[in-house]
């Protein structure tokens, strides 16, 4: 069978490889060994709050099922909309969103509108990867940029500057950002933002994250630039509705019917059923379930992150969002006796029964240094692995 070019330039996912393997060995499990310990998967252990639950089971039990249309429940939009204006104090009419079915689907919907073959994107190294093969998918190419801890691992305006050629036509940014949890100062981003338009360019922003913000320099959306940004955000990571695939994306109103078409032919719609369950997130009593578990959030990150520096699994920049370490591995690498963060991460499944994710996926420029640590896990799960860890690399 002949497989088109498109599908085989796409690589292996190598996080869910991993977890695969970490899985297996789980499973493979002698009596009374120690269970593993999952820190490799980028999803909360909370799962959605009660009201959420019940409106699903509501929308269930009365037959609210059927398909809406192909932008997403009108009542959702708005609810979405109001929460940006009283979260972030941006005004988005709710006319500029359109619910998706999770971020993966606004992404694929924003490349097939935006990108046309041979087009490039500008994307930081390291970057989530998924991102950059929806690039490819729409049969651009994702350029990666490298970028150091001085930077945040984030683009700046002087380097996108300096990296445009005829064939760029945008960037495709992260903030915070997948896997160093790490976002782009407003005044970075507001001058990236301008080089891309002095080229007529778009600027693209995953903002999954957003709400899982732990520093008030940061968790600004960049929707407050103008309404030529296009954000894509998730119900996955702040809401805790991993599952339930449901997104949203923000962009200009005259791009609204063009994914309208896309969607209506590609998905139809998101689930319904998540629609009407995700309308009771940002009832006031789960706005407030979410923010204490945010609290929680940051509260495993202040812990887990200087446990890892003071075992000489470096951090060097403090992730200011989301739930992940991008860890420096090189130190601890000579203790075991291993080379690189692909044959640490494995050394660290087999003699500490501990599951991370390595550098590979995320890019080329020096990740293999890096691992990646999730700490969406629980601090219990949190505090056995650095004792784990403390007892291998002493």
């Amino acid at each position: 069978m002949r497989i088109a070019e498109r599908a085989r330039r796409i690589e292996p996912f190598y996080v869910m490889e991993v977890a695969k393997a970490a899985s297996a060995l789980a499973r493979e499990s002698a009596p009374g060994q120690a269970p593993m310990i999952f820190l490799n998967i980028g999803e909360p252990d909370f799962t959605a709050p009660p009201l959420v639950q019940e409106a699903a089971a509501r929308a269930i039990r009365d037959g609210a099922t059927q398909y809406t249309h192909a932008l997403g429940l009108d009542a959702l939009r708005e609810r979405i909309s109001a929460w940006y204006a009283q979260r972030f104090g941006v005004a988005v009419p709710a006319r500029r969103i359109v619910v998706t079915a999770g971020a993966s689907a606004a992404l694929q919907l924003a490349c097939l509108a935006l990108i046309e073959a041979g087009d490039e994107i500008l994307m930081p190294d390291p970057s989530y990867p998924c991102n950059r093969h929806f690039v490819s998918a729409a049969e651009g190419r994702a350029v990666l940029l490298p970028t150091t801890a001085a930077e945040r691992f984030q683009l700046s305006a002087d380097k996108v500057r300096a990296a445009w050629t005829p064939a760029t036509r945008g960037v495709l940014l992260a903030s915070p950002s997948n896997p160093t949890g790490t976002s782009i100062h407003p005044e970075e981003l507001r001058r990236i933002h301008e080089v891309v338009r002095e080229h007529g360019g778009i600027t693209l922003v995953d903002e999954i994250y957003l709400g899982l913000s732990y520093d008030d320099t940061f968790g600004h959306t960049a929707l407050a630039l103008d309404e030529q940004v296009i954000s894509i955000n998730s119900f996955s990571k702040y809401f805790n509705m991993t599952g339930w695939r449901l997104g949203w994306m923000v962009v200009p109103e005259a791009l609204v019917p063009v994914v309208e078409r896309l969607a209506q032919n590609l998905f139809i719609c998101a689930s319904t059923v998540a629609q009407h369950a995700a309308l009771a997130c940002f009832e006031a009593e789960s706005i407030a379930e979410y923010e204490r578990r945010r609290a929680e959030f940051k509260a495993r990150r202040d812990f887990f992150v200087p446990a890892l520096n003071a075992l000489g699994l470096t951090v060097p920049v403090m992730p200011d969002g989301a739930f992940y370490a991008w860890a420096d591995c090189s130190q601890a690498c000579e203790k075991l006796g291993v080379e690189g963060s692909w044959d640490f991460a494995f050394a660290l499944m087999q003699r500490a029964r501990i599951a991370v994710t390595p550098g590979r996926d995320f890019g080329s420029a020096d990740t293999a240094r890096y691992v990646r640590f999730s700490t969406a896990s629980s601090m219990g799960q949190l505090q056995t692995a650095v004792e784990r860890l403390r007892a291998l690399l002493s």
